[in-house]
């Protein structure tokens, strides 16, 4: 009997096991947002997502994690009385997981100083940093493209953004060659942009718009708009540096008329939201020089304007809008906006949004409202602002959470040649269903 206790539990622990080291990696190894998805959580959720199996990507260090508290457990099992073997194992495996993070941060600083010394040694490199709450990436993308007609340029990798990612791209990227070398900055505590301006030392800063996005992290607003919001970037920026901020944004607005230093606002004549990133890319690149048939040329090379974003053929005739990338608020908002030129019904499909901290439930009416003018139908896989959601879409917002009653409600509701938006992280399932 005693066997089948412990062969039973020990399947309950590594499928625990499993999710624990998912929502770690998933959070970055950072404490802040790991506390804000809890927070976000109600508690019935929290208890039912732990049995869900949840994969973590399976690096070197994951997988040392994972071993090594596979073999705690095994000893905790075999020298102590089971029922206290399983009550420690709730004490010591988070203590385990978090002591992981002691080597981790020593061997962070170490990257950080070399990366600093190594990007000291390139004095004509030209560093442009980029900031903001959305917008980054996709801008990121537009002006590395743009620039690359002219220039040697480099630029940090998908989810690059980090002090971690960025120390990395300096130190295993970075050549004699390059000429340009183009960052996405994010954080998510007070000091964060900081950091990174000290390891790179840029001399053009963009802000490409900031809103609650991270603000559970952050705790106040003050806080945000000094790292993400472009306040600790501008302030890194030297003398003879020049910033650009997004025109369409309020914050970023107050920003410029705070900037002391050569500075652009870019974005007012955008014809279609997210369109003030091309815009932007388009600003810099002419301070740099570059002529109008230049850029024009280098623009017409840009086959997807609106990065994040996938069309996809998708079951029984669907055209599938994939936004699963990640999900902000004014990106929501953008895709909804984009949602509405298009023909037939449309669908959209979506969690609700995290670490808004106290504007979430504001955040989440006006999602709701835009869903209204935009949709036909909304299927919410999450509980947490589905009211706020609901008030403001009506009756097309629909809460669903099991993958086959979403499934089944799109085939019934959608047509051939009909649009579903999948917006944020969706489970796997439900893709392989509607994308096969």
């Amino acid at each position: 009997m005693k066997i089948i206790i412990v062969i039973f539990w020990f399947i309950i622990f590594t499928k625990l096991l499993f999710f624990w080291l998912w929502l770690w990696q998933l959070k970055e190894y950072h404490f802040g947002r790991f506390k804000a998805h809890f927070e976000a959580q109600a508690a019935k959720k929290i208890i039912s997502s732990f049995w869900r199996i949840k994969y973590p990507k399976f690096t070197f260090k994951m997988i040392l994690v994972f071993l090594v508290c596979l073999a705690v457990e095994i000893l905790l099992l075999l020298y102590f009385q089971i029922v206290f073997a399983i009550l420690l194992s709730f004490f010591f495996i988070p203590l385990l997981i978090l002591f992981f993070q002691i080597p981790s941060a020593i061997w962070r600083k170490i990257a950080i100083r070399r990366a600093k010394k190594k990007r000291a040694s390139f004095k004509n490199l030209l560093v442009i940093g980029i900031t903001g709450s959305y917008g980054k990436t996709s801008t990121k993308e537009f002006l590395a493209k743009l620039l690359s007609s002219r220039f040697r340029v480099l630029k940090t990798k998908e989810h690059q953004n980090s002090e971690i990612g960025i120390s990395r791209c300096v130190l295993n990227e970075l050549q004699e060659e390059h000429e340009i070398f183009v960052v996405e900055m994010a954080a998510y505590n007070k000091g964060g942009i900081k950091l990174l301006c000290d390891i790179v030392k840029p001399k053009i800063g963009m802000v490409t718009g900031v809103n609650e996005q991270h603000l559970a992290t952050f705790e106040t607003m003050e806080n945000l708009l000094s790292a993400e919001g472009g306040g600790e970037l501008i302030e890194s920026l030297p003398e003879d540096g020049v910033a650009f901020f997004n025109a369409q944004n309020e914050h970023c607005r107050n920003l410029y008329q705070k900037t002391g230093i050569k500075k652009f606002l870019y974005g007012e004549n955008a014809s279609f939201r997210g369109g003030e990133n091309i815009l932007g890319a388009v600003a810099v690149a002419r301070e740099l020089g570059m002529r109008e048939e230049e850029i024009l040329r280098a623009c017409e090379k840009i086959e997807n304007k609106f990065p994040g974003i996938e069309i996809k053929k998708g079951v029984n005739g669907l055209n599938i809008i994939d936004a699963t990338y990640s999900a902000n608020p004014d990106g929501v908002l953008a895709h909804l906006e984009y949602l509405k030129t298009l023909p037939g019904k449309k669908a959209v499909v979506m969690p609700c949004l995290i670490e808004l901290g106290k504007a979430s439930a504001e955040v989440h009416r006006k999602i709701g409202k835009k869903i209204g003018e935009a949709c036909d139908l909304a299927i919410i896989i999450t509980k947490d602002r589905f009211k706020e959601v609901r008030e403001g879409a009506g009756e097309k917002a629909l809460f669903l959470e099991d993958v086959k009653d979403i499934f089944e409600k799109i085939m019934n509701f959608c047509s051939p040649g009909d649009v579903v938006l999948l917006e944020s992280r969706m489970p796997g399932r439900l893709i392989e269903l509607l994308i096969p």
